[in-house]
């Protein structure tokens, strides 16, 4: 199974988490509870998973045990 770039699953985790907080302060707002469910669709597709839930949390897992891998360019330096 192919993995994500751990810094760029941070980053989409944490507009995840920004887009939930300005969604739950305007519930009604359209725009934004589109921008959220995007984020979410795009998280259960790199996680692999069928809910949001889930993927957050196997999300946080990888981030928390996967050793970062550098990218191409700095494994060819070293």
């Amino acid at each position: 199974m192919l993995l994500p770039d751990k810094s760029e699953l941070a980053a989409l985790l944490r507009r995840y988490r920004v887009w939930e907080r300005v969604v739950l302060a305007d519930p009604h707002d359209p725009a934004a509870r589109r921008r959220l469910e995007d984020l979410a669709y795009t998280l259960c597709v790199l996680m692999g998973r069928r809910t949001v839930h889930e993927a957050i949390i196997e999300a946080e897992h990888y981030l928390a045990t996967a050793p970062a891998v550098p990218p191409a360019a700095e494994r060819r330096e070293s």
